[in-house]
């Protein structure tokens, strides 16, 4: 009997041994022949160059204050894309990418809003930009906001929490229409709106820098109201702008356009009723707080019973606008998967970023992380994540077309370049985090595309240069650009290897 056991243990452990090394295998020809895979960055993050014409931003503005980057530096330079877009473009070609995703800089196009005019050659640069990304077969994948506006609307009517916001914004997006829709088929309206609008107005760690106490300690703000107020005029932009597409421009340009969201997925602390509505509540302040009144006409259920009259209204002429311009498809960022513990029914210590949903989050149970930490503080590797997301996604939202528009893995900038270059965790973040990707679609969820985050390392907001995102790994002083073997890693996945495994050698990956 014990050798059958034994014999038993043995068969089964290769059962599931060979099922694990199966699933860790990821293929090109597992995704359809027409799925975008693609690399992402934005405006602020790598132009650098406050020549051409370009305006002041709220986060140029911001980068001076002394004391607001941790590393007490700007994005005056940073990976000067400016000035270096054309050999950008050939290494993404190199790799085998056939589509870029990136952001128009609002200051660069129209300076200070309806306030000025515009400034051609901000339009000749993103001309001359896309018009190379198509003679080298990308397909531009463009959003119109990405954090940054004319430091001009914040000094006139502060800016989101005001609904000339609508008017400005509307009239930018017809400007970008008319320059580049001849040729840019994918438009996204707003990068991240659940992320930019809490470290904004709820916690005040980033421009425009409102809050109040407990979430943070600002000269002004109200950490229970505005960030609901700057949401709501967001969403009406984004109405007013899809509006504008949908009736001048999209029949002729043949173009989609929709909107990007920044969720985890969580996983209750504990299995109990309490930390599961937690759960949903923060799902609902990720994702549902700006994708239900687009598509559903008004915000979730579970932040209307929460925030009530916190949250503002719809009018039924701006319900009915929203129910018919909608979106053609759906933007996820997805770095993290986290645990959430229920605030209600037991007292927590405030979360800056989830506070107002009585609901806390974080990597750890019982003292164990949830998966292995990255360079970011609260980022952690749990690759089913994204799977889990991508279905949740689907099943709220009726299976609208999804894009991955950002998913990625950060290093500390610490250590030499050699080390930095040799990747081999941002390598084994990618061959775990696609197979999963493919496993929402066998599930049948429409997902069309895939970016990572990010193409160049660059700066990375109120961390300045301590993060390194990159598949391309950047010398900030001499702006040379050195692929990295994550860049390797995807040039061999794209052109059809079959990638089974990865180990750090003699300084290199294999695979097989």
């Amino acid at each position: 009997m014990k050798k059958k056991m034994i014999i038993l243990s043995l068969l089964l452990f290769c059962f599931f041994s060979l099922a694990a090394s199966s699933s860790l295998a990821v293929e090109r020809t597992q995704f359809p022949d027409d799925f975008l895979f693609g690399t992402s960055t934005s405006s602020f993050q790598v132009e650098g160059s406050l020549e051409g014409g370009k305006g002041v931003s709220n986060w140029d503005v911001f980068t001076h204050i002394p004391g607001t980057i941790s590393d007490g530096s700007n994005a005056d330079v940073a990976d000067d894309h400016y000035n270096h877009f054309r050999e950008d473009i050939d290494l993404m070609h190199s790799l085998g990418v056939n589509s870029y995703r990136f952001s128009l800089a609002w200051t660069r196009i129209i300076p200070k809003g309806r306030f000025g005019g515009i400034n051609p050659e901000g339009i000749a640069f993103y001309n001359d930009l896309i018009d190379a990304l198509l003679q080298k077969g990308i397909q531009p994948f463009v959003t119109l906001h990405h954090f940054e506006i004319p430091q001009e609307l914040e000094e006139r009517y502060a800016s989101w929490l005001s609904s000339h916001i609508i008017e400005d914004f509307a009239y930018y997006a017809e400007v970008c229409f008319t320059a580049f829709g001849d040729r840019v088929k994918y438009w996204t309206t707003f990068n991240e709106p659940n992320t930019f609008l809490k470290f904004g107005y709820l916690n005040g760690r980033w421009t425009p820098r409102r809050c109040s106490p407990p979430y943070g300690h600002c000269e002004a703000g109200d950490s229970e109201t505005e960030p609901y107020i700057a949401g709501h005029n967001l969403i009406l932009s984004h109405a007013a702008a899809t509006d504008i597409y949908r009736k001048k421009f999209q029949a002729a340009q043949g173009g989609k356009i929709g909107i990007v969201i920044s969720p985890n997925w969580y996983e209750p602390l504990r299995n109990t009723s309490e930390d599961l509505s937690a759960v949903q509540r923060l799902l609902a302040s990720d994702v549902g707080w700006f994708l239900d009144p687009i598509i559903f006409g008004n915000y979730p259920a579970e932040m209307r019973q929460l925030l009530r009259s916190r949250l503002p209204n719809f009018s039924s002429e701006e319900k009915d606008q929203l129910l018919k311009t909608k979106l053609d498809f759906i933007g996820i960022n997805h770095y993290s998967t986290v645990y959430a513990k229920d605030c209600i029914s037991s007292p927590c210590s405030v979360d800056p970023f989830n506070g107002n949903m009585l609901a806390t989050a974080s990597g750890t149970r019982d003292g164990l992380l949830i998966g292995p930490r990255t360079g970011m503080p609260n980022f952690f590797v749990v690759p089913y994540g994204i799977e889990k997301i991508i279905m949740y996604v689907k099943d709220r939202y009726n299976n609208i077309p999804m894009y991955i528009t950002e998913n990625g893995y950060a290093q500390n900038d610490v250590g030499t370049k050699e080390e930095l270059v040799n990747d081999i965790e941002r390598v084994q973040f990618l061959h775990n985090y696609l197979p999963y990707v493919n496993n929402a679609m066998r599930k049948g969820a429409d997902v069309r595309g895939y970016f990572m985050w990010s193409f160049l390392d660059n700066f990375e907001w109120s961390m300045g240069y301590t993060k390194r995102f990159g598949i391309v790994y950047v010398d900030y002083e001499t702006m040379e650009r050195t692929p990295k073997l994550s860049a390797q890693w995807y040039r061999e996945f794209l052109s059809g290897k079959k990638m089974v495994t990865a180990k750090k050698r003699h300084g290199q990956y294999m695979s097989w």
